[in-house]
């Protein structure tokens, strides 16, 4: 394998994994672009990011831009001398005198089967509408978002019952590997990047807050699926007696009830059972505002809920 010297650019933790495997492999990182630190969880402190913290580990440079729009900041990443940009979920929008700079152009590893799932919160917008397939693209970035022609393509099923969060983790291993995989193929020329198809595509937008209020006149498959796709993040969340309730883990049970949606049929080892809009929704694990995330059957030791009607119009 032909060592590159590659400029590589990402911030959460989805972009660890790929770094690594660059360096693994003897690639010569010139430089680490991530995100400027920030403040970050209940105290507020200042903190650098993954990428960052995996940079450091490795002793390799890091800059923090605020944007690369900039000429210092064109001029400064030109200095490095790239072969290849890699960009990992990096959250800053590389301009085209950006793009310009690497011979062998900016390669991305996008979190879906392009052109499905082009922007911003591919894993979350595949589990809500129930894909039972996804997977990591490689891409040549352009100026257009997630419309650079494909290099290659790695599908993955998804599982029954999985999260964004068990999701992402096995998505940045998958990606980190059709990277090392890709990328000496690609910078050989024995790998093509083929342009993508203008059928199929569709955006992911975005992660609102205010989509994880649960309805519970909708059916007991799309709020499971709402569960699943908001579990790190925001945490799909009803309400019971004025109070926040967040569901971690739901299941669904293919049965009919007589029950407004959102009545509290059943409680049982099983879970707590809840009438929807078609079908019942078992809760595994919840967690009342202020309090630790538990299991349904030990919040029912401590609260009745059989007959109880769970939900209304606002989200905290």
């Amino acid at each position: 394998m032909t060592a590159l010297t590659i400029v590589f650019a990402g911030t959460p933790e989805f972009s660890v994994a790929a770094l690594d495997a660059l360096v693994a492999v003897g690639h010569r990182v010139a430089a680490v672009y991530t995100q400027p630190d920030r403040p970050a969880g209940r105290g507020q402190k200042i903190q650098m990011s993954a990428v960052k913290a995996a940079a450091i580990r490795h002793g390799l440079h890091v800059e923090q831009p605020q944007t690369l729009r900039e000429t210092n900041a064109v001029t400064r990443l030109a200095g490095f001398a790239p072969d290849v940009m890699i960009v990992v979920a990096y959250g800053l929008i590389l301009p085209q005198n950006i793009l310009a700079i690497p011979r062998l152009g900016c390669v991305n590893i996008h979190g879906s089967l392009l052109p499905r799932w082009r922007g911003a919160a591919p894993i979350q917008r595949a589990l809500l509408a129930g894909d039972a397939q996804t997977g990591i693209s490689i891409m040549r970035m352009e100026a257009g978002l997630d419309t650079g022609p494909v290099i290659s393509t790695h599908p993955t099923s998804i599982a029954t019952h999985e999260n964004a969060a068990s999701l992402h983790d096995r998505l940045a291993i998958l990606g980190a590997q059709a990277l090392r995989e890709s990328l000496p193929k690609y910078a050989s020329g024995a790998l093509e990047p083929t342009p993508q198809s203008n059928d199929g595509v569709t955006y992911a937008h975005k992660i609102r807050k205010d989509e994880a209020l649960i309805d519970w006149n909708s059916s007991a498959q799309n709020i499971d699926r709402q569960v699943r796709a908001f579990n790190p993040w925001p945490i799909a969340q009803t309400r019971w007696q004025g109070q926040q309730l967040r569901v971690w883990e739901a299941s669904v049970l293919e049965k009919s009830n007589r029950e407004t949606p959102g009545t509290v049929i059943k409680t049982d080892e099983s879970g707590i059972a809840v009438a929807t809009g078609g079908g019942q929704l078992i809760i595994h694990r919840l967690q009342l505002a202020g309090r630790k995330a538990m299991a349904a059957t030990d919040f029912c030791h401590a609260h009745r809920l059989i007959g109880e009607r769970l939900g209304d119009q606002s989200v905290e």
